[in-house]
């Protein structure tokens, strides 16, 4: 009865190796692309490593574009803010819906996971409007207030406090500690896999956001990576050396945060609070 079972096993592995192969392979290239000449990528190979490898594409896009590390700038304290408030915000109220007992509990989680059900796309037309009449539009805090709490990842942070053990909250109790204190001295520093589950999630999610830049913006001085790079892209159109350089810089910080956080995530995603 075992054999079939690890046969199959085996065979799911396999194939998972070969679908990750083929969805790498274009990141391989764009990455190779990025350090070779026009002229290289104009010829047609599909080679791996760069003939002539150069990291004049990388100069270009920084020295000769004045507004591309604006862009990126833009882009990362944008993307950090949204991830710090998220993870505070979330985490305080998804712990006050799984441990606090008030008026309106149930009817909050609720309405929070009502939330869930609305699309972006429709609350975009009254965040413009009320970011307009506080003046936020072309500035910071246009981009950052209206994200930095997500119904989704509230849902989330519930879902593990719930499982959290009342025991280590029992024993800061009788050492003295409030609610506030065994929150932030107790509860939250065990709450890593979930924490690092929420912060690759948010930061993705607003490193990679187009549509609220798209509409929120409109200075080019203020622009997000995303909305720099779809004019970046529209000015170079030709220059896919240029192009696949400034993809990467797009990219890699999104794979560093994964990377850096990976060994939490498998935890995090499995909602369970014994251990940090």
């Amino acid at each position: 009865m075992k054999k079939p079972f690890h046969g199959s096993i085996k065979v799911l592995y396999i194939g998972l190796i070969l679908y990750g192969i083929i969805t790498f392979i274009p990141f391989i290239w764009a990455l190779s692309a990025s350090f070779k000449s026009l002229a290289e990528i104009s010829s047609g190979g599909s080679n791996f490593i760069p003939n002539s490898f150069t990291f004049d594409n990388y100069k270009q896009i920084f020295l000769q574009e004045p507004r591309f590390g604006r862009w990126l700038f833009n882009s990362a304290i944008v993307a950090l803010i949204v991830t710090f408030f998220n993870l505070l915000f979330n985490s305080m109220a998804g712990y006050a819906l799984a441990r606090v007992r008030f008026p309106g509990n149930q009817f909050l989680f609720f309405l929070i996971l009502a939330v869930l059900v609305v699309p972006a796309q429709i609350t975009l037309l009254p965040k413009f409007l009320i970011l307009k009449s506080l003046g936020w539009l072309n500035s910071y805090q246009g981009l950052i207030v209206p994200t930095v709490v997500n119904a989704t990842f509230i849902f989330m942070m519930r879902q593990f406090f719930l499982n959290f053990p009342k025991e280590l909250e029992e024993a800061a109790a009788l050492d003295g500690l409030n609610r506030f204190e065994t929150f932030f001295q107790v509860v939250l520093p065990l709450a890593k896999p979930a924490l690092a589950a929420q912060t690759i999630f948010i930061f993705m999610g607003s490193w990679n956001e187009f549509l609220l830049p798209l509409v929120v913006m409109s200075d080019p001085d203020m622009f997000t990576l995303p909305i720099g790079l779809n004019a970046f892209k529209g000015q170079y159109i030709t220059y896919w050396n240029y192009i696949m350089a400034a993809s990467m810089v797009f990219t890699l910080p999104a794979l560093a945060i994964y990377a850096f956080f990976n060994r939490y995530f498998i935890q995090g995603v499995t909602f369970t609070g014994g251990k940090s």
